[in-house]
């Protein structure tokens, strides 16, 4: 049995749920209802034990049930390296979300500690063709994983860059004004690049070292522009001065990790995933989850948990058996949806049934 599962999950107000309580085991758990019922809310809950926005990437005030509620609240049974924890996360009021570890205060870095948990969902199918900010997101996550300390890096290189920004919009050119930031963007700044390239290094790995019936995904890290993003501090303080007089033009700051992309190639066909078709696409996609999962517990013994929304809707019969197959290798709990029990019929009694559906505007989740 993996030694990293939710054992219970209880929802008081959150999104569409007035109150759920779930009791589960380590296997797979397949979730299946129509449309609206509530499916993802679920997956976005558990989202929530690991840090971050969770999967919708929603603000607290978001996630709260309507018009009834003025906060909500996700309460989990953990268990994480044959230790039990209860982990409890909520907001009031629209607040930012608060974090308790059996029940002492935490913080959501904290979280991260204790579990691991990758995604993937359809509002990512089109990652290769869109933005640079939605492959840096997915980067970062793949990152975080092995990294929990990386979204405090990322977080500071965030807070100093919005203060060099405001000093550029303001067109300051005393550079005293300047060094003092840019020293500290550039001290969290090579953290994050570090943490960014080792991350691809284990997804590399991982791929070379297993066999999978789904594609394999070359992956480099570019920058915007081309930049060549220094590998030391002192080196990326110089890089941010040097582009003081383009950024004062452009009112923002043009260089740096936050420019970051992710490049993807499909290996076999030695095609760029943005020019793939679309199942080729999402194909990788569910490769490079699997190859974090299994990376993970090759660097900690243990399986991440995974959040797979509406996954099997684009799989055939075949690929879905080898996609289950693959989970219950890696031995992973995996949360997964659909809208009827015989997206999972190649799963078996290998994996447990929840069925959620509507009563009267309020949700119902009964184990099958």
């Amino acid at each position: 049995m993996p030694n990293l599962a939710v054992e219970s999950l209880n929802l008081s107000h959150f999104r569409s749920h007035q109150v759920v309580q779930i009791a589960c085991d380590a296997r797979p758990i397949a979730i299946y209802g129509a449309n609206g019922a509530g499916k993802t809310n679920i997956l976005e809950a558990v989202s929530l034990l690991s840090p971050g926005r969770g999967v919708r990437r929603a603000s607290a005030e978001e996630m709260t049930r309507r018009p009834e509620a003025l906060g909500w609240k996700v309460k989990s049974v953990l268990r994480s390296q044959d230790r039990l924890h209860e982990v409890e996360t909520w907001s009031e009021n629209g607040s930012a979300r608060q974090v308790r570890i059996d029940g002492k205060a935490a913080t959501q870095v904290m979280l991260g500690r204790i579990t691991r948990v990758l995604w993937l969902i359809p509002a990512m199918d089109r990652l290769w063709i869109e933005g640079a900010d939605g492959r840096r997101r997915f980067l970062d996550r793949m990152t975080l994983s092995f990294r929990p300390s990386h979204a405090d890096n990322v977080l500071a290189y965030e807070k100093n860059m919005r203060e060099r920004n405001r000093l550029l919009k303001d067109q300051v050119q005393d550079a005293h004004w300047y060094r003092a930031i840019e020293g500290q963007m550039a001290e969290a700044g090579v953290k994050i690049r570090a943490a960014r390239v080792e991350a691809l290094m284990h997804i590399h790995a991982s791929q070379e070292r297993t066999e999978t019936a789904f594609p394999t995904a070359n992956l480099t890290l570019t920058n915007a522009e081309n930049v060549e993003i220094p590998e030391n501090s002192e080196d990326l303080a110089a890089l941010l001065a040097s582009y003081r007089g383009r950024d004062i033009a452009a009112g923002r700051t043009l260089a740096g990790p936050h420019r970051d992309d992710l490049y993807g190639v499909f290996a076999a066909k030695d095609v760029p995933a943005k020019d793939s078709s679309t199942g080729e696409q999402k194909a990788l996609l569910i490769s490079l989850i699997l190859a974090n999962g299994r990376a993970l517990k090759e660097q900690t013994g243990i399986p991440p948990i995974l959040l797979l929304d509406e996954v099997a809707a684009h799989l055939d019969a075949g690929r879905r058996a080898a996609l289950y197959d693959e989970i219950c290798a890696l031995g992973a709990q995996a949360w997964m949806t659909g809208t009827g029990p015989e997206l999972f019929e190649e799963f078996g009694a290998r994996a447990q049934h929840l069925l959620v559906s509507e009563n009267n505007n309020k949700s119902e989740v009964e184990m099958q």
